[in-house]
């Protein structure tokens, strides 16, 4: 084998670890709120203690909020452990804050949405990953489409519109299931781009894992507004 020959094929086995890596711990995160969820549901006292006081809950939503924006900010001052140990605390948060699913929707229709969410996620994963279209210039697109959203959001709260609720509903999915393509496409240039040491391909794996992460929870949740039923 010539040496040229080697040295690719021992740069593609690095590249397929850092996806491969990206992708196990958004897999773990996802395990991690999932049996949070499961848990809180199932013990009276701490569903007492999550949704019993507004402020409770408040505060639980702002540390969640805060612990993205300090992962996504300092990833670069944070050492590896740190950063994933806040990439697995805001899945624990989340998980408490996200029991509240079981509480409004059937289990069935959760599973089933859950399901539907997977198959779409992999497909968009794939597609994103295996494209030769550049899917750069879907950026600016999905992160504008994603800050209307937001703000659409944030009005209906106080209009409390059926109409506004479905469009913003219909135009999330649409976002999410573009970036979800975009991101794979991100982590795979990450991984091809090469890193300066074992230290920052971690720190790249986890803000990939925490991309994809929240990708497939708020497409999940907005297609939980379309196929589950209420108990």
């Amino acid at each position: 084998m010539e040496r040229g020959a080697y040295f690719e094929k021992d740069r593609t086995l690095v590249q397929s670890e850092f996806v491969r890596r990206v992708y196990n711990w958004m897999a773990l995160g996802l395990a991690v709120t999932a049996i949070t969820a499961l848990f809180t549901v199932s013990s009276p006292a701490l569903l007492q203690f999550v949704f019993g006081s507004p402020m409770t809950l408040i505060v639980l939503i702002v540390a969640e909020l805060g612990l993205v924006v300090a992962l996504s900010a300092a990833i670069n001052k944070l050492s590896s452990s740190t950063a994933l140990l806040m990439f697995f605390g805001y899945a624990f948060l989340n998980g408490l804050t996200l029991s509240a699913i079981f509480l409004v929707y059937t289990k069935a229709s959760i599973a089933n949405t859950f399901f539907v969410t997977a198959g779409t996620f992999a497909a968009m994963s794939v597609y994103g990953y295996t494209t030769k279209k550049d899917l750069t210039s879907w950026g600016s697109f999905l992160t504008m489409g994603l800050i209307g959203v937001i703000i659409a959001s944030v009005v209906n709260i106080f209009m409390n519109s059926p109409m506004i609720y479905w469009l913003i509903t219909y135009a999330g999915i649409v976002v999410f299931v573009g970036l979800t393509a975009y991101d794979a496409q991100q982590i795979k240039a990450m991984a091809y781009s090469g890193f300066s040491g074992y230290e920052m391909e971690r720190k790249g794996a986890i803000i990939g894992a925490l991309r994809l992460y929240l990708d497939f929870i708020n497409l999940f949740l907005l297609l939980l507004r379309v196929f589950g039923r209420r108990d």
